[in-house]
């Protein structure tokens, strides 16, 4: 892959290239159109890892999603001039990087559904148990649009979200410069991959899929005007973007950083747990203060260094990744991975698994499944609480004369957009809950 394509200022949905101003470059015009959108807006009430939080001290998805913004910008403003160094690049500045970079780390959880991961999860089951009931039986899907909806995922939903339904009117959606929006692509492939060929292509990538089937000629474009290498041709499969290894490292320092803050915060890990797991990674010694204050200070360094070694990894490996010869999480290599691998096993045990957010998460299967349940029924149905229901859709997620596959979609488009309380009181309100 080459770096001058693969920084291309092209936007997704123009055919040509907009004139370049000082003010706003084509990557901060990137930054500013996620900001703006509406999806990106109701990440404010989404779940990060605490749903429906009173507790102001904790992340929503938004907070989160400006934080890794930041790691991101600092991450690639500190690669960027090496790059340019190294490759002889021409009409790019350091700072291009960070600003990809800050603007695919803005909108990298842009597609998740209300109640985070569990969100996603509820909508795969839901499906999946709908497709088994009588009405579900009666509709036909090709086995790439099966595999779009029993695996449903967020990331897909997010470039869903940018390409398309974030500017309906237009094509190309938010109509994003394409190197944002393939360093937005974790994963550049489909859901539906033969087995055999999975196996035999493993690698971080692979572990997940990029786009649905109905964007998948945006994606191809994207690939195509960045040059991404092709992973298993003649299939839509590809490397990643080398700068989505940045985005993925800033995603990851925080959430391993900022969710045993959030722990503490919510009196899950006690102070002298989380002190003593985040000193190893911050590399201080004794800090003054209240136990807050600590806590505080001790993640801002802990972070600090993590994106330091992360930049110093991505120019290590940086040859390997153009080449598409490699596809690990950078931070697998930090020389901080025990304190890392500690500090996971104490989130995983002490937040994740805390009653109060396994009963709040197991309820948000309840809300999503339900959701999905009844307007897939009101959808593909004509009994009178189906086309009561059918009232409830608004009139860009409903489209009788589509092809069944895009009405499911639509139906799935509309749960995803909603917020944690957005879907909580409508499920509350169909089964009876409230009025």
């Amino acid at each position: 892959m080459d770096w001058q394509q693969l920084l291309s200022s092209k936007r997704l949905g123009k055919p040509q290239i907009e004139d370049a101003s000082f003010e706003r470059t084509h990557f901060l015009k990137d930054y500013d159109r996620v900001v703006y959108s509406s999806a990106f807006r109701r990440l404010k009430d989404k779940t990060q890892v605490f749903p429906l939080s009173k507790n102001a001290d904790v992340r929503t998805r938004l907070i989160h999603s400006l934080e890794v913004s930041c790691v991101g910008r600092s991450l690639g403003r500190r690669i960027g001039e090496t790059i340019i160094r190294r490759h002889g690049l021409r009409n790019l500045d350091g700072a291009d990087f960070g600003d990809i970079l800050s603007a695919a780390c803005l909108a990298h959880d842009i597609g998740n559904p209300p109640f985070g991961h569990a969100g996603e999860d509820a909508i795969q089951t839901a499906f999946q148990n709908w497709r088994r009931s009588e009405t579900g039986q009666q509709i036909f899907l090709t086995p790439e649009q099966e595999a779009d909806l029993n695996l449903f995922e967020g990331n897909a939903q997010g470039f869903r979200f940018l390409t398309r339904l974030g500017m309906p009117h237009r094509p190309g959606g938010l109509q994003l410069t394409c190197a944002t929006l393939a360093a937005f692509t974790k994963y550049p492939r489909p859901a539906y991959l033969d087995s055999r060929v999975l196996g035999e292509n493993p690698g971080k990538s692979a572990q997940k899929y990029g786009f649905f089937g109905a964007e998948q000629d945006l994606f191809t474009e994207v690939a195509q005007t960045v040059g991404l290498a092709p992973r298993f041709s003649p299939l839509p499969w590809w490397r990643r973007h080398p700068l989505t290894f940045l985005v993925e490292a800033a995603d990851d320092i925080c959430y391993s950083i900022v969710d045993l803050e959030d722990g503490f915060h919510m009196g899950y890990v006690p102070f002298q747990e989380a002190q003593d797991l985040l000193a190893p990674i911050a590399a201080v010694g004794h800090l003054a203060g209240s136990e807050g204050e600590v806590i505080k200070r001790l993640r801002a360094k802990a972070i600090n260094e993590l994106v330091t070694e992360a930049a110093e990894l991505f120019l290590d490996w940086e040859p390997q990744i153009l080449a598409g010869d490699f596809d690990e999480a950078l931070l697998k290599f930090s020389r901080r991975g025990p304190a890392l691998t500690a500090i996971e096993a104490t989130t995983a045990q002490s937040v994740f698994r805390h009653p109060h957010v396994v009963r709040v998460k197991v309820a948000g299967y309840e809300v999503l499944g339900g959701l999905l349940t009844d307007f897939l029924n009101a959808i593909f149905t004509d009994n009178k609480k189906s086309k009561l229901t059918r009232y409830l859709l608004p009139a860009e997620f409903y489209d009788p004369q589509a092809a069944p596959y895009e009405r499911i979609l639509r139906a799935t488009d509309y749960i995803a957009s909603m917020t944690d309380i957005q879907a909580t009181i409508l499920f509350q309100q169909l089964r009876g809950i409230t009025l």
